[in-house]
């Protein structure tokens, strides 16, 4: 399973071969971010906003991280992803 960080890597990297502007895109997610670093890592290509289903017991981190810095996060409630 790839981790959440090599998911955004290949995400922006893929979004930039194909010459998406990724300032002002948005990072959607089927599952929860229980650490704050996929929301850095995605915020320094540009993108300012996040949807997500929360549920992470470190919701917190990521929601403070884009407080910091101004970013939208969006709770659905809903998760797809299930193991």
């Amino acid at each position: 399973q790839t981790s959440r960080v090599d998911a955004v890597r290949h995400a922006t990297e893929k979004a930039k071969a194909f010459n998406f502007e990724l300032k002002g895109a948005v990072l959607a997610s089927d599952a929860f971010f229980p650490f704050s670093d996929s929301i850095e890592m995605a915020h320094k290509q540009g993108i300012d906003a996040f949807i997500q289903p929360g549920g992470s017991i470190r919701d917190k981190d990521s929601i403070d991280y884009c407080n910091q810095n101004n970013l939208s996060m969006i709770f659905t409630g809903f998760r797809h992803f299930k193991h």
